[in-house]
């Protein structure tokens, strides 16, 4: 199935800043999270939506796929292009017509090559990426086989070299033409493109040279951590292949929302409602952090609305770049159940400070009066 518009995905414009890119995804991912929606497709939405922001939020990234979209340039012109017609990239191309003259270099195929990346998805809580924890996760991935140390040969015996290729995992063809030889490489059908035969298979790994295994791993997530961003676990990938490296593991991370805080970056955004007691003569409240209560002064006469910073009470980045800040957010919240007597204290106040028509505070004064006289 054809990859869908990292923008389309996102529902951005690709004029979008990144400020604009960032609250897209925000708001997407967290209707599509698989611990919040629950639709058969939630998942797969959550992983298209994920890997838009992952290229679009990052600039280089974002300029080579505005330049080629889906399509790697390091990887020739791909499935559509000329690289899946058969051939094997300009050097094969440049060999079929002039026979090697594109001048570019074949892969040794005995030549050691690292292991192919795994990615793991992993679910945290807003409190484990905020202040870091260790976890352990379950892989499965292919490890060097220790019976034949990877070479697949039956222990005491050795891989040979093949002699239909020649140990280039490759056949040249040469075919005399009107315009002159015209080379056609093809791999090798004896050693499958490998270069070299296994006579005496290993018994462990049947001459793979690998061994798929379960393991556990120990992982310790960094404080500071945010939604659809990863770690490197170096070596934890698959196995090298003739004595390579391993790949690499690579974890990203899901993190699921707070109850109380809202998180844009390094920073807290938290709503505090108040009364209209305390917004008009001000108070001094306990307001949770992710940190811990602190006291924060309200001034008197704060509107609804208003915002006050907490310096340094956010999440620590990730990078080591200092600490964010907490924002708090201001709701006085209007009563809808009182009792007579606190009905009658606002109508004489909203009177006193004018907030009511003339017609009704006139009529209230009296009442007032009449009330002072008895």
């Amino acid at each position: 199935m054809e990859k869908r518009d990292y923008y389309e995905v996102l529902g951005i414009e690709k004029s979008a800043t990144a400020d604009e890119i960032k609250k897209a995804y925000r708001k997407l991912s967290k209707k599509y999270h698989p611990d919040i929606n629950k639709e058969a497709d939630a998942d797969q939405k959550f992983k298209e939506i994920s890997e838009a922001y992952e290229v679009l939020s990052d600039p280089q990234a974002k300029a080579r796929y505005d330049q080629f979209g889906h399509q790697d340039p390091n990887q020739g012109f791909g499935g559509g292009g000329f690289g899946g017609g058969g051939f094997g990239g300009f050097e094969d191309i440049f060999s079929s017509f002039f026979g090697g003259g594109g001048g570019g270099r074949r892969r040794d195929p005995n030549a050691p090559r690292k292991g192919d990346d795994l990615q793991y998805r992993m679910t945290i809580s807003f409190e484990e990426a905020v202040f870091g924890a260790e976890k352990e996760v379950e892989i499965t991935h292919d490890e060097t086989c220790e019976t034949c140390s990877g070479s697949g040969a039956k222990p005491g015996s050795s891989k040979e070299t093949c002699t239909n290729c020649h140990g280039s995992g490759q056949i040249e063809e040469v075919v005399n033409t009107p315009f002159g030889q015209m080379v056609n490489r093809r791999t090798c059908n004896v050693c499958h493109g490998e270069g070299s035969i296994i006579k005496e298979k290993c018994s462990t790994c049947h001459g793979k040279g690998t061994v798929k295994r379960r393991k556990k791993i120990k992982v310790t997530i960094p404080a500071g951590i945010d939604h659809g961003q990863q770690i490197r676990v170096s070596g934890q990938g698959e196995a090298g292949v003739n004595g390579g490296p391993a790949g690499d593991l690579y974890i990203v991370f899901s993190v699921r929302q707070s109850d109380k805080f809202e998180r844009d970056g390094d920073d807290i955004y938290y709503e505090l409602k108040i009364t209209f007691a305390q917004a008009a003569l001000g108070d001094e409240i306990e307001v949770p952090t992710v940190q811990g209560k602190v006291k924060m002064k309200i001034p008197a006469g704060t509107q609804s609305g208003e915002r006050f910073r907490l310096k340094g009470k956010g999440i620590k980045n990730v990078q080591g770049y200092g600490t964010g800040d907490q924002h708090v957010i201001v709701k006085v919240v209007t009563p809808t159940k009182m009792t007579e007597k606190q009905k009658e204290l606002l109508r004489e106040f909203a009177s006193i400070s004018g907030d009511i028509p003339e017609e009704q505070g006139s009529s209230l004064f009296d009442k007032i009066k009449k009330k002072f006289r008895d």
